[in-house]
């Protein structure tokens, strides 16, 4: 499986007794359909992994996986990135969007024109912000607030409208 074709939902934080299950820290939205399995990066590969037992309560989870039944193969695990497909991925509403869905996105203000691709999305406590490299340095936008105004997906651009004087700071 291609990690583009994926997305994290959480990590491995430690093992849970000695037959193998894992407990798992859970930072994204879980699909509401049914699933199976999931991929594990190990070597900057995502393995899959088939789920016997999977128990969620908050933001954890204890799983036990198919051929990992013992103490020491849940240590390798102990720290690895989990990750679900992207088609399993709950819907957004309109004008809604993940955050990994955005990365490369043209950015283009209503005034001054192209400012260059959405190279990250940063969480900044309550707010996030849209990296962009602009001019060999780096503009951060909010994304809650005025200065976006339109996304679209198809043609995968973010038009915005910044305050003037905005990138000179």
């Amino acid at each position: 499986m291609l990690k583009e074709d994926c997305f994290q939902i959480g990590f491995v934080q430690r093992t849970h007794g000695l037959k193998g299950e894992l407990t798992c820290v859970i930072s994204a939205d879980l699909p509401e359909a049914d699933f199976n399995a999931l991929f594990i990066e190990l070597d900057n590969r995502l393995i899959p992994y088939f789920i016997k037992q999977l128990s969620l309560k908050g933001d954890r989870a204890l799983i036990q996986l198919e051929d990992v039944d013992s103490l020491e193969q849940a240590k390798g695990l102990v720290g690895k990135s989990l990750h679900l497909q992207k088609s399993l991925r709950p819907k957004l509403g309109r004008g809604e969007f993940y955050d990994d869905e955005i990365v490369g996105f043209i950015v283009t203000d209503q005034t001054l024109g192209t400012l260059g691709k959405i190279r990250e999305m940063i969480d900044a406590g309550p707010n996030k912000l849209i990296a962009v490299e602009h001019n060999d340095k780096e503009v951060l936008i909010p994304v809650n607030g005025p200065f976006i105004k339109s996304i679209n997906k198809s043609k995968k651009t973010v038009t915005v409208e910044l305050p003037d004087g905005y990138l000179d700071m």
